[in-house]
């Protein structure tokens, strides 16, 4: 779906495109781009197709690049899916500076975008684009370091949840996480790179606002790159621990298991001992005979689930005595 937006005083208004004042800049916001879209932007606002391909690669990394007639930017934003098994990733946003027209390519919606066009970020303005270019950016890590509390949130729910019962779905939703902080780690590093090329890039021209902004960027930026970091080792380290508890459950079942086939083995031997061709003990002696044979039985099953109970640890430390 593509929009078009203009401000009047300091205000994002939508407006159609037969409506566009020529004389004042206009924002080109295209979201969940299809092929009719992209074809369409091709056509009317003479984006190479190549570019509109590049942005809606979900794996594309992010870059700054000179078009023919156009300055391409292409930065990674978080996006939020509560449907999607992976509910939090990242995927690039295509920025184009075009004469009085920048041009937003996006292939889902997004909260950056959104905040734009509701006139969530203050002090934003179309008059200055590369200002406005800033501004995206520092939208973006603001976003990204709130899904990353989000994320660091819904682990600690499921961390609570397994304390309780370990279920395969617990497991894998702390997954899913996992792999959203490896996407925001990822792409919060090549927004990085993407910083440091703006500082260093002819094709815009920064004022001091713009490069003491940028600053402020940049910080932030590292600042959600350490929290990803620091989110997926604990995470890590929390699946690890989930991991050996389970192959402990494991083992402790497989021991129960064990110690009862035990137990039932003795009196399975003596039933089938006597099973086979040979002389059996009170044949003639009725219930009183079944009644001796199954006291026998249950006299050894006894004995021997005493023996195993009673069996020195194998554990290298001695358990301690209660006083």
């Amino acid at each position: 779906m593509i929009t078009y937006w203009q401000q009047r005083d300091g205000q994002f208004i939508r407006i159609d495109k037969s409506q566009i004042d020529e004389s004042k800049p206009v924002w080109v916001d295209a979201r969940n781009v299809t092929n009719i879209d992209a074809s369409l932007l091709e056509a009317s606002c003479g984006i190479d197709y190549e570019h509109i391909t590049d942005i809606l690669d979900p794996d594309e990394l992010s870059r700054i690049e000179d078009g023919d007639t156009y300055v391409l930017t292409i930065v990674r934003i978080p996006i939020y899916d509560a449907n999607a098994d992976v509910p939090y990733y990242a995927i690039p946003l295509g920025i184009i500076l075009e004469g009085k027209t920048i041009i937003t390519i996006c292939g889902a919606n997004c909260d950056v975008l959104e905040d734009i066009s509701s006139g969530r970020i203050k002090s934003i303005t179309l008059a200055d684009f590369p200002s406005f270019i800033i501004r995206l950016l520092s939208r973006t890590d603001t976003t990204y370091l709130h899904y990353l509390k989000d994320i660091n949130k819904q682990s600690s729910i499921i961390q609570k949840e397994l304390q309780g019962s370990i279920e395969n779905k617990e497991i894998i939703k702390m997954l899913n996480l996992q792999k959203s902080l490896e996407y925001f780690t990822t792409s919060l590093s090549s927004n990085q790179l993407l910083l440091m090329k703006l500082r260093k890039t002819k094709l815009l021209t920064l004022d001091d606002d713009d490069n003491e902004c940028l600053d402020d960027v940049e910080i932030d930026n590292r600042q959600a790159i350490g929290m990803a970091d620091t989110y997926s080792n604990i995470l890590a380290g929390l699946m690890d621990t989930f991991t050996s508890v389970i192959s402990n459950n494991l083992n402790i079942i497989m021991k129960k298991l064990t110690v009862i086939n035990l137990v039932l083995m003795v009196p399975t031997f003596i039933t089938s001992f006597f099973g086979m061709n040979v002389p059996l003990p009170f044949a003639r002696s009725g219930w009183l005979g079944m009644l001796i044979i199954s006291g026998v039985c249950l006299f050894t099953t006894i004995v021997t689930a005493r023996i195993l109970r009673d069996r020195p640890s194998t554990s290298k430390f001695p358990r301690k005595r209660k006083v």
